[in-house]
Order: structure tokens, then sequence, then C-alpha cells
């Protein structure tokens, strides 16, 4: 990959997004890490919030190329599979349009000869997805949360919020859901709700209803949203906030946990947020991944946070757990002038990490049931996206990453 990290962290400290603001002067090179986290949050103060300043939207009727154009690729229907959509395939959510594409990772997972087999309408600008065990995926969009039939790839309802998030709207700051998250039990679906400028929710949905059965308020801007092991809590991750939300599954009353390793002087303007958290299942701990300098493992029980040294140097935001405990964690790209390209840390139980670098920004990651697969959605929330998916070997080091073309800015993922 080239670097070109001088120019691209410029832009992402300036906050700009496409089509916005001018490019400010170039900053002197940033001090190292704390100094330097904490210099570029002082300066990120006087942007708008979020991961830049400005909403960035994909184009739906992008014309169709290969996915290494960015642009979007149309699923080819003489590769779609007869009868019911069959174990393995990938589920993606296209921010940059209203579908989810169900994309063929190739038939031995390893990306080499797959494709998007066939896409569904599901609502405005969707951004993160689960799939239950009876094979219904919840799609969290700016209009409700769709429920899509993925063996016969149909949507077959959408739940309408009842949190008020303003006019449906696409881009990065968008009203509706973010992070959605499935009960252990597949009772019940959590959709953190995003209200701009203001307190997001979480909306509890009865699974076998259909309906919101209740409301809880959370932090600003709910990125993520994750169960604990015994289903008793759950967890919105509120990125413009600064903190994590825990919410009583069954009183729904919340107590609100600042995460921030880097402090908090920054603000609404600040890059060093909460993004993406997993929770650990051995002992119900959240691990949230910063900068690529800092893992926060927040103690969901006592709100104690605590800080490991990781590796990798780069913005952060997916996160995922393989089965024997890995994390995976998506390095978006440079914000300061020193920090590292896009990547993948793939981190041991025991703190050990490799990191594979990526070719463009990703946003989020999901790993095949074997744990042997790691794969990586290239829509990011922010400009430089790509639409498509990359696609990790985890047991060969010595493998390069392939790339699939899959849908409009893909964000969520899913392996089915």
């Amino acid at each position: 990959m080239t670097g070109e990290r001088g120019p691209r962290a410029a832009l992402r400290a300036s906050g700009r997004g496409q089509g916005s603001r001018p490019r400010p002067p170039r900053r002197p090179p940033a001090p190292r890490p704390r100094a330097r986290r904490l210099a570029l949050g002082l300066v990120a103060a006087a942007l708008l919030a979020g991961c830049s300043a400005g909403p960035t939207e994909a184009a739906p009727d992008t014309p169709e190329t290969s996915a290494a154009t960015g642009a979007a690729a149309t699923p080819d229907p003489s590769r779609a599979p007869t009868g019911r959509t069959p174990a393995g395939t990938l589920l993606v959510a296209d921010f940059g349009s209203d579908t989810v594409t169900f994309v063929d990772p190739g038939r031995d997972g390893s990306g080499k000869g797959g494709a998007p087999i066939a896409s569904v309408k599901v609502g405005t600008a969707p951004y993160g997805l689960v799939v239950g065990e009876d094979g219904r995926a919840w799609v969290a969009t700016a209009e409700g949360v769709a429920v899509v039939d993925t063996r016969e790839r149909t949507r077959i309802a959408l739940v309408p919020y009842e949190t008020e998030s303003g006019p449906v709207s696409t881009g990065e700051y968008r009203g509706g859901g973010m992070g959605i998250a499935l009960a252990p039990d597949g009772k019940h679906v959590y959709v953190g709700v995003n209200v701009p400028g203001g307190d997001g929710a979480v909306e509890v949905i009865d699974t076998a209803t259909r309906e919101v059965t209740g409301t809880a308020p959370v932090g600003m801007r709910p990125f993520d949203v994750d169960v604990s092991p015994d289903g008793r809590e759950v967890y919105a991750t509120d990125h413009d906030s600064f903190d994590v939300t825990a919410v009583d599954a069954d009183s729904l009353e919340t107590r609100r946990m600042e995460v921030a390793p880097y402090g908090t002087e920054g603000g609404l303007g600040s890059w060093l947020k909460p993004h993406y958290a997993v929770v650990r299942p051995q002992d119900g701990k959240l691990l949230l991944p910063f900068e690529g300098e800092r893992l926060a493992v927040l103690d969901p029980r006592t709100g104690e946070v605590t800080i490991e040294p990781m590796t990798a140097n780069t913005h952060q935001h997916g996160a995922a757990l393989a089965p024997d405990g890995t994390l995976l964690v998506v390095g978006t790209g440079p914000i300061g002038s020193d920090d590292e390209d896009p990547s993948l840390t793939v981190r041991s139980p025991d703190g050990e990490e490799r990191v594979v670098p990526l070719d463009g920004p990703h946003e989020d990651v999901a790993v095949s049931k074997d744990g042997r697969t790691a794969y990586v959605t290239g829509g990011f929330t922010r400009d430089g996206y790509w639409n498509g998916v990359t696609v990790v070997d985890l047991d060969d080091e010595e493998s390069e990453p392939v790339r699939l073309k899959a849908g409009n800015r893909p964000l969520g993922i899913a392996v089915l």
C-alpha cells in the first residue's frame, strides 16, 4: 500500500467530508502518542461532531464497475443459488442504498471466485444487522428495523421506531437505527436509535410480534449495541458522549459509564471516542479498541476501565470475536501525520497481535463459523469507502487478503 499519510492525515484531522468545507493548512507533525492524541482532540473540538464534520453519502445510482474502483457491484443472476441461501453466505448492509446484499464468498470461503448473488430492499441507509438462528436478519435502517428472511431472500416486515429521530435521511449523521443486537434466547432485538443533536435510545423489539415493547434512554449516537452473555443487560456504545450505557433487559433502567482513555477534552469534535465493542464471554467485560494504541476493558458491574496496549497505531472502528477468543479490530486509516494505514488487527487472548495491512478504509468485520476467515466491509462511515469486502485468512499469515465485490458502501456484515 502507498502511505500518503501526510495529506490523508490532514484531511481526516480537518473533519472534512466529501464536498464540504475547504482543506485547512497542513499542520506540522503531531507529537507522539498521548500528547499527539490530546492535541488532535483539542484541534477537533472546533469541528462538528463525529468522525467527520460533514455528512458523506454514497450515490445509490453509481455506475457499476469493479470493486477496486469503488463502484457498487450488481448481483449476477446466473450465480444465484436455486432454492434457499446456502450456509456461509455473507450478508452486508448497503449504507449507500436501501438494500442488503448476499455475497457468495467462494466455495471454500476464501473469497476466490466469490461474488454478489442477490440484493433485497430493506429501507433507507441500512447500518447494522444481526441474524438469528431462525435465519431472519434484523437490519437497522433510517426508517425502522427491517426483517429479512435470508433463506428466501425477501423482506417480510419493517418495524418503525417509537423514538422521534427527525426526517428520514442518509449520510453519516442520519437519524434512525445504528447498532443492533439479538438476545441470546432470540426473543428480543435491541436497536440503538440515533437522534441527531441529542441523546439516543435503545428500543426493544419482540421478535415474535415484531413490535417495539420498550425504550430506554442512552447517550449520543449509539454506534454499537451488545448483550451480556446471560442476556440480562444490553450495552450501547455511545460514540459522541464518550460512554457506554448499560440497560437492564427487564426493567430498562440505565446507567452510564465513561470510556475515554484519552479524556474528553475534544468534546463533540474529538476523534478519540468509543466506536464498537465486543463482550468477552468468560467474564462479561467489554473490549473497546482506541486508535490502535489502547484497548479499553470495561467491567460493566463496577464501571472500572483498565487499559491494555495495542500496536496498529491507526484509527479503529469495527470489532468481532472469533470462537477461540481472538479479537479482530478494523483499522480505518490515519487521522494524524504519524498514524499507520488501514489494517486488521488479529489479537490473541494472551494479547499477542498480528497486524494485517488492508487496501483502503474499512468499517466492520465478521468471522466465519470455524474462526479461520475474517470478512471486512469496505463501506466506512466517512469518505474513502469502497464497495466490497476484504477476505483475510486467519490461519495463513503469508496469504494476501482477497477483495470481493459487494453492495453499495457495505457497513454491517454477518455470516449466514
